[in-house]
């Protein structure tokens, strides 16, 4: 279907108005196209904008000279009125101000769908008090819950699934053109999304999860800490300033007050693991010296991020470990990296990826 750009199907994916496979085939050239990735955000950022105009009236009489902008006929102008110059000059005015606002109307119509299906895959869950015998609909502000004994899936509109795991307790936030945003209170959920970046989004006691087109598990545990597991793709982890990317074979533990730690790669160490819990958790400096002792190539993506993380002193030890394993690129110095200049860092996370990913899943994106 999408073997052009695509720029024309934009509005009808962000209102939910392609089929699934089509949303899906989307999503995957928005990924890989830069050109209509552009295009995508400055439509989704026209649609925040048009969210936040104010309802407007107008007197009756405007209406009548509304009508032809509207519907692109000429408009009759009457030369013998006795209006002031300047009152006509308001009028015109108060005339392109309705015209502009009503087509952001139109572009800001409301998604076909204001909820999300339900289906049942095990026992009985329930949405409210209410159990689920085959599908439901879980409409904004309500709480998905299973119990030991039962499971569900949601569809995400058209852009993925959610597979709800037992004991489980999860509430629809929003569900809109710009955003679609879960609450994961406890539990464990795996979600399949097709989107493009940063338009699904899981709210938890400790971090925010923003799917950057990939499948992942997402576990919360009664204190409210948090395990991310990305099995293709990528997604990022977020608590106010703190951000950890999170690629395919790699995972990241959060905790509430702190946010995300560093990801690693789960084939790491355990030595490797448990000490960099310590030192995210713990506020244990010592641990550093096992992990950059531990560390392979692989893991300059948990250096990566220590980068930001650690005092002075010690990220001239991090610097340095990771330069041993793939030096900076050229334009990238020592002293940029050292004084965490943000484009020195992204350039040298971007020449990085490769390494990450040569045991990774599908669908590397750029940031």
């Amino acid at each position: 279907m999408f073997s052009r750009h695509l720029t024309k199907d934009i509005s009808a994916y962000c209102h939910g108005e392609l089929s699934s496979e089509d949303s899906k085939q989307f999503a995957e050239h928005i990924i890989a196209c830069a050109r209509c990735r552009t295009k995508f955000e400055e439509v989704k950022l026209g649609i925040k904008l048009a969210e936040q105009l104010p309802q407007l009236s107008a007197p009756d009489h405007l209406w009548h000279d509304l009508q032809p902008l509207l519907t692109n006929e000429p408009p009759q102008i009457n030369l013998r009125s006795r209006r002031h110059p300047r009152i006509q000059l308001a009028a015109a005015a108060a005339l392109l101000l309705i015209a502009s606002a009503s087509g952001l109307w139109l572009f800001n119509r409301p998604p076909s769908r204001p909820y999300w299906q339900v289906r049942r895959l095990d026992g009985t869950p329930r949405i409210g008090r209410e159990g689920i015998s085959n599908n439901g609909q879980l409409a904004i502000g309500q709480w998905l819950e299973t119990d030991g004994s039962s499971r569900a899936q949601i569809a995400v509109g058209t852009i993925g699934n959610v597979d709800i795991d037992e004991n489980t307790r999860v509430r629809l936030l929003e569900t809109r053109a710009t955003e679609h945003r879960l609450e994961l209170a406890r539990g464990k959920m795996s979600a399949r999304i097709w989107a493009p970046p940063r338009l699904f989004f899981v709210d938890t006691p400790s971090a925010v999860a923003a799917d950057l087109g990939c499948a992942y598990t997402l576990e919360v545990d009664d204190r409210g800490g948090g395990l991310l597991r990305v099995t293709s793709g990528w997604v990022a982890l977020q608590l106010k300033d703190r951000e950890s990317i999170v690629p395919a074979g790699a995972a990241c533990e959060t905790r509430p007050g702190i946010g995300p730690g560093t990801p690693y790669f789960e084939d790491s160490t355990t030595i490797f693991r448990e000490a960099l819990k310590k030192l995210n958790f713990e506020n244990d400096s010592s641990a550093l010296t096992s992990v950059l002792e531990q560390a392979r190539s692989r893991d300059t993506l948990t250096l990566w991020h220590l980068l930001a993380r650690v005092s002075e002193e010690d990220r001239v030890r991090v610097y340095e470990k990771m330069a041993a394993f793939t030096p900076p690129p050229a334009g990238v110095t020592r002293e940029g990296v050292l004084q965490l200049d943000q484009k020195a860092l992204e350039s040298w996370r971007h020449a990085l990826e490769s390494t990450w990913m040569i045991m990774g899943g599908k669908g590397v994106f750029k940031k």
